[in-house]
């Protein structure tokens, strides 16, 4: 039984990645069921055996995406460095992802299809922007915000940004350099609303490298104190 199960389980797991792959490659409404069963090897019983629908495989896309966002925030949110430098680490980790995932591929290209609009208020974009709110939220309170600065808008300009410059790329068929685009976001957004103590030590220190202190995390699953916090 255990092994049956195990069998299920690879099996429902290559039917998605396939689904991904097609969905990121052609769109929802263009992608052919057929391509992703050769993808993955599984017949059209063992598809819909898992899944009922095409829609139904698309969502299961969608979930997975979001469990690697919820898995990725949770992380950094037990970082305990200035929350510039948490959310910035956080930016370049989505980058990242969205260069070498095609299950983050896909849910993006799927969340601007009509058919799954209402994801974008319930999807992985609302967990990662949830976190960067309340890392803005702790910037006011630490004082590195401008006075009157709205870290509301704060965060919905950054997630406005960064879909864009994801969007654009994909656009011109142009997958390097989102890192880059990400940072030129970020950055132009700190400029305008950051505090000039905060702004100054940035300069003179640029973006530390907080992959150790999120890795110790991992590790003994409690918050660790930052070095260097700005």
């Amino acid at each position: 039984m255990a092994r049956q199960q195990e069998r299920a389980r690879r099996t429902r797991a290559a039917i998605v990645e396939a689904a991904a792959v097609e969905f990121a490659r052609r769109g929802y409404a263009a992608a052919s069921v057929n391509t992703i069963l050769e993808g993955s090897h599984a017949t059209k019983g063992a598809m819909y055996f898992h899944f009922e629908s095409k829609e139904d495989l698309a969502r299961a896309v969608l979930t997975a995406a979001l469990e690697r966002y919820t898995e990725s925030t949770d992380r950094w949110k037990r970082v305990d460095a200035d929350p510039f430098q948490v959310l910035h680490a956080i930016i370049s980790e989505l980058a990242e992802r969205f260069a070498s995932e095609v299950i983050v591929q896909a849910e993006f290209r799927l969340i601007i299809e009509p058919e799954f609009y209402s994801e974008v208020r319930a999807g992985g974009s609302q967990v990662w922007g949830h976190t960067a709110h309340e890392l803005v939220l702790r910037a006011q309170r630490e004082g590195h915000l401008r006075p009157g600065a709205d870290p509301a808008v704060f965060s919905r300009v950054l997630g406005a940004c960064l879909a864009g410059q994801r969007y654009m790329l994909d656009m011109t068929a142009d997958s390097t350099g989102l890192r880059e685009r990400f940072d030129e976001a970020f950055e132009v957004l700190l400029q305008a609303m950051a505090s000039e103590q905060w702004l100054e030590k940035w300069r003179t220190e640029g973006w530390l490298d907080l992959t150790p202190m999120v890795a110790e995390t991992a590790e003994d699953g409690s918050k660790t104190s930052g070095d260097q916090p700005i």
